[in-house]
């Protein structure tokens, strides 16, 4: 089901029109309004009333993380404050918290753009929505709650809590509709199975993925164990949160919302733009956000965009599911590892759990790669010979896929759950640690 046809099926040209008009208006907002921007866009010697084609973006430095810390917490509101309805913001686990404001205008464009990640996934007023996101001052819960309660489902703000507790939520309340990060997900699936709740005692039909690159193969995990379809949603905290792309029932790309958004995908270290196709780093312009808009920020997320129709009938760009991180990647044995890509081979292979680390250890005169790994409580009690074969057969596919050697280590179930790295490098007696997303 489309949500707003007029805009998800609007011609390219119109699309393009709409977008400029709606980029000088904001660019004339942040030239009266927020000196870093005014002072951004005087040096390049580019004044709004000058801005007359999308592809003059690229002639803009960029923004990212760094630029809203150094602004922390209100330096590059667009309004007052007294304009302000609501302010959330992220962890600040890595550094200074960004902090995010939104008008009421703001939250109105926001529930509405949620709505339409819902209705694309086939989810209706009839449905009974379980959001097992953090509400507070992470974006994700809150921003999925007001677009389930916009197409008039029921909502179940479930929250994080226990996986047992979740299940028995699902079971005996008759949830529809699960919203998830992946990992999150295949938790439940799992004590769904301890539990011995089969997918027949349970409702569900629909699980919305979101917050964190997810390969195939957790898909299809998750839709033959819970017996549902699967679909990525796509957002970005700083940028909104949730409803900046999602998945059709087609499932070939993320439709992204370019009537609120412009897309760029740039050459992560060159900052150059890239043709339609090729992998980079999503950049992202917001074109109707009061309180904080942004300029040519920088996610972070690799993907690729295709323009290309799809059979759905919307006719906005597509990005394809999001890679990795730029920033997750590690260098060892001359090439660039990222752990969404040792995660896709991983969840190829019967037995392995989601959960695994990359540490990298320059400690010696070359650095080494070595990958723990979960194992199935089935699998992890079986005899030496056969998790030895098991072993050797992940090292194998890491080294055909990535070209390079790692050492596999096979740990017990759950026994990295508790880890806050995802990866870890380590440099003689000095340990780095930086938060998987």
């Amino acid at each position: 089901m489309i949500r707003d046809k007029q805009k998800e099926s609007m011609p390219r040209s119109e699309t393009e029109q709409l977008q400029l008009e709606r980029l000088q208006a904001m660019l004339n907002r942040l030239y009266s309004e927020v000196g870093f921007y005014r002072n951004l866009l005087d040096s390049v010697g580019l004044t709004p009333s000058e801005f007359r084609s999308l592809d003059q973006l690229a002639l803009l430095p960029f923004t990212q993380k760094e630029t809203l810390r150094d602004n922390y917490p209100y330096g590059l509101f667009a309004v007052p404050l007294r304009e302000i309805v609501r302010i959330q913001a992220s962890s600040g686990t890595t550094g200074q918290p960004v902090v995010t404001g939104y008008t009421r205008n703001d939250i109105r464009h926001w529930t509405e753009l949620v709505a339409r990640v819902f209705c694309a996934a086939g989810v209706m007023r009839d449905d009974v929505v379980q959001i097992c996101l953090d509400y507070g001052l992470f974006s994700g819960g809150l921003g999925f709650h007001y677009g389930a309660e916009e197409i008039g489902a029921s909502v179940i703000p479930a929250s994080t809590f226990n996986p047992e507790g979740q299940m028995d939520i699902m079971q005996h309340y008759r949830t529809t509709a699960l919203v998830s990060v992946p990992t999150y997900a295949v938790r439940l699936l799992r004590a769904a199975k301890d539990g011995n709740i089969p997918p027949q005692e349970l409702s569900l039909k629909t699980v919305i993925l979101t917050g964190e690159p997810w390969p195939e193969t957790v898909r299809e995990r998750i839709e033959h164990g819970f017996h549902v379809r699967a679909f990525d949603a796509y957002g970005v905290s700083e940028v909104m949160g949730p409803g900046v792309s999602y998945e059709c029932e087609e499932r070939d790309g993320l439709h992204i919302s370019e009537d609120h958004f412009v897309a760029e995908v740039v050459e992560p270290r060159t900052g150059e733009v890239l043709p339609d196709g090729e992998e980079g780093e999503l950049v992202l312009t917001t074109i109707t956000k009061e309180a904080f808009p942004l300029l040519r920020y920088r996610t972070g997320d690799l993907t690729a965009i295709d323009r290309g129709a799809c059979s759905c009938g919307r006719a906005t760009a597509r990005m394809k599911k999001v890679a990795g991180r730029v920033d997750d990647a590690v260098f060892v044995q001359g090439k660039s590892v990222f752990p969404s890509h040792v995660e896709q081979i991983l969840q190829s292979v019967e037995g392995v759990e989601p959960h695994f680390q990359i540490l990298v250890d320059k400690s010696g005169t070359a650095a080494e790669l070595r990958v723990r790994v979960e194992m199935d409580k089935r699998i992890f009690s079986d005899e030496m010979r056969v998790l030895a074969e098991l072993k050797r057969n992940i090292e194998r596919k890491i080294e055909e896929t990535l070209g390079v050697v790692a050492a596999v280590s096979l740990v017990e179930p759950r026994s990295l759950e508790k880890e806050q790295a995802k990866v870890k490098v380590i440099n003689g007696n000095e340990q780095n640690e930086r938060e998987g997303r």
